[in-house]
């Protein structure tokens, strides 16, 4: 659990650090409060997964890529950590303080917008939690049995964890006051769309049960939508 922890406090600093430097101050009151959330949010998710899935946090917690990775999926995965976890706030830090491309969005809206950030974490939270072969690698655990879980929130849509992270990064835009960052967010949005593709063909291939199950629950990120 301590690594575990520990990683979730460095990734929160790496977000705090891409926030003041791009800001290029420390006095945001609102950046203060999303890194306070960011923070709170993610221990007490990685307490409640821990506890059903510890094998699982483990790995997260230290494999970003896995030598039989296709190298697609390496690049998708790289690029998109990079621009939703990077990319992201510091377009909102850049927009806030120096580009001022768009209007702010009204307190209510920003408001609405930390709601999105912590929601995000929490339905990324309850898919790990359900599934405990939700890697970071696109492959087929065989050392831990792997099956398709098509249970709770696996049972709405395919990929629920995905589902979360476009709540987080427009969440994140909203309330530090960028509609700017909300337009990027487009982007690492899009390379999840790709990432699934991929992804979706693979299980189909490689997975037995997997092909049946996306004939069971036909949408991929958002029910009724995709």
């Amino acid at each position: 659990m301590f690594r575990v922890v520990t990683r979730v406090i460095a990734d929160t600093v790496v977000v705090a650090i891409v926030l003041f430097v791009a800001a290029g101050t420390f006095a945001w009151q609102q950046a203060w409060v999303l890194v306070a959330v960011l923070l709170v949010v993610r221990i007490v998710s990685a307490i409640a997964v821990f506890r059903v899935n510890p094998a699982l946090l483990r790995e997260r917690a230290t494999v970003l890529i896995h030598p039989r990775q296709p190298w697609t999926d390496r690049l998708i995965l790289l690029t998109f950590m990079a621009t939703a976890f990077v990319g992201v706030p510091a377009v909102a830090a850049l927009d806030a303080f120096h580009w001022h491309m768009l209007p702010s969005p009204p307190l209510v809206l920003a408001s609405v917008g930390l709601g999105l950030f912590a929601l995000g974490w929490t339905i990324i939270a309850v898919a790990l939690r359900a599934n405990p072969f939700a890697v970071t690698v696109v492959r087929v655990q065989h050392e831990r049995q792997h099956t398709v879980v098509d249970t709770g929130i696996y049972s709405v849509v395919r990929h629920p964890m995905y589902a979360g992270n476009p709540l987080v990064n427009v969440g994140l835009g909203l309330w530090l006051g960028s509609y700017a960052a909300v337009l990027f967010a487009a982007i690492p949005l899009g390379l999840l769309m790709v990432r699934i593709g991929l992804e979706e063909r693979f299980l189909q291939r490689e997975l037995p049960g997997y092909r049946e199950y996306a004939a069971r629950v036909p949408y991929r990120l958002l029910p009724g939508i995709w």
